[in-house]
């Protein structure tokens, strides 16, 4: 579990956190939602220490993440996968290269276990014979799919994800969006995801959490998401639709 605690952030004049808290339960994935601006990758970066907190604490599994030295938090990080936006494999790596990264920052595995590591995360993901391909000879899925790898070669407690889904077309989101549902549960995971695509909420949405304005102003799950009389969330969630609907018949 990872509990964010009445966390304020500022830039400068601006204000993006405004005490918010929120529990993200470990074994179910957590998605943020809201608009471009709203302050969810502020909150995503605060919470795996991008950002420093103005106030608040956040805690992993009771432990105040916050108030940490710098070799505190490197131990947490260690219990951290990341999937990045667009994936952000190393272009000069190959696939078995990228997955093999955080093993060799941060392991103490023989070159054999480290090796055999790697095959097992590829083959979760459902990547077999292109482990010498590089990043370019790939495509966007299987691109996202090495990343999902890579953030699990460590077998973390923790997942994190931004946008794991721009950038692909629909039929592969789904595919991505699964992936991620299955890991979270086989092991156990805490899962958050940055999200702005309404599929991926229907889909995988066990917990939402909508922020606006820096301000989080509803949480529940997809079953409840429709039931809402939240405006601002209204707007959001029907506005997604109606584009999506214009996009089709256009």
């Amino acid at each position: 579990m990872i509990t964010v605690s009445n966390v304020n952030k500022s830039f400068a004049d601006l204000k993006v956190l405004n005490d918010i808290s929120i529990n993200f339960e470990a074994g179910k994935t957590n998605l943020i939602i809201g608009q471009s601006g709203s302050g969810k990758t502020v909150l995503l970066k605060s919470i795996i220490g991008l950002h420093e907190v103005d106030s608040g604490s956040i805690f992993y599994n009771n432990r105040d993440f916050t108030s940490m030295n710098l070799k505190g938090r490197k131990e947490i990080r260690k219990e951290m996968g990341m999937v990045f936006q667009g994936g952000a494999l190393f272009d000069s790596m190959s696939v078995e290269e990228n997955v093999l990264f955080p093993l060799d920052m941060f392991s103490d595995m023989s070159e054999k276990e480290k090796k055999d590591r790697a095959n097992f995360c590829l083959n979760r993901v459902n990547i077999q014979n292109s482990n010498h391909l590089f990043p370019a000879e790939i495509s966007g899925g299987m691109q996202k799919r090495v990343a999902i790898a890579r953030a699990i070669a460590l077998n973390p407690k923790y997942l994190f994800c931004d946008e794991p889904n721009s950038g692909l077309d629909p039929v592969t989101a789904i595919l991505i969006d699964n992936l991620i549902l299955e890991i979270t549960k086989e092991y156990n995971m805490t899962t958050i995801i940055n999200t702005h695509d309404m599929n991926s909420v229907m889909e995988i949405g066990e917990k939402i959490i909508f922020i606006s304005k820096g301000n989080k102003v509803w949480e529940g799950s997809k079953d409840e998401i429709f039931d809402t009389d939240n405006k601002d969330l209204n707007d959001f969630v029907f506005a997604s639709e109606l584009y999506k609907k214009i996009k089709k018949i256009s």
